[in-house]
């Protein structure tokens, strides 16, 4: 079962990025091509019946994966990056981190109005990256159609911040 290979490989890391945090580690899965694979092939699979045309990955670690979906799935592949990393004109959502807060930001021209996108990145935990995520989604005038994760937290509920966008959230391995 792809949820427990996932498991014993992600590495815990204890007060990362700050004291108290334990950091899911996906790196060590990037080791392992065949299991990279079917991760993929998982993740594709859940989505079955969920139409889609464009994967958003979000910086950094929705793009270990997210462009590996979305040629799966045949679809473009749009990256959403943090605040002065895309070259060309931007939109702008902030969000509050734990420790903080951010920006994020995706290109004006990368949706068309009425696109369905698959929002995809690695982990969720509260959902505040991926609700800005959204919410940039949003202002292209285009459609979250589903979100996808690797890992889920699910004790954080980061799940309900995202019903307001779709009820479609697929995660593979779920702590």
């Amino acid at each position: 079962m792809i949820e427990s290979r996932i498991k014993a490989i992600v590495r815990d890391v204890h007060d990362f990025p700050k004291p108290g945090i334990v950091f899911k580690d996906i790196t060590p899965i990037l080791k392992d091509p065949l299991l990279c694979g079917e991760i993929t092939a998982a993740l594709a699979a859940q989505l079955v019946g969920v139409e889609i045309d464009v994967v958003a990955g979000i910086e950094s670690r929705g793009f270990l994966f997210g462009p590996a979906l979305a040629q799966l799935l045949n679809v473009p592949f749009i990256p959403i990056r943090k605040k002065g990393k895309l070259p060309y004109k931007t939109l702008q959502q902030s969000y509050d981190l734990e420790y903080g807060n951010a920006v994020i930001e995706m290109h004006e021209d990368a949706l068309l109005p009425g696109q369905k996108v698959l929002i995809h990145d690695d982990l969720l935990a509260t959902g505040g990256t991926v609700v800005a995520a959204s919410k940039l989604i949003q202002q292209l005038d285009a459609e979250v159609a589903a979100y996808s994760f690797i890992i889920s937290l699910d004790f954080l509920n980061g799940a309900a911040r995202l019903s307001p966008y779709t009820g479609q959230v697929f995660s593979l391995a779920a702590y």
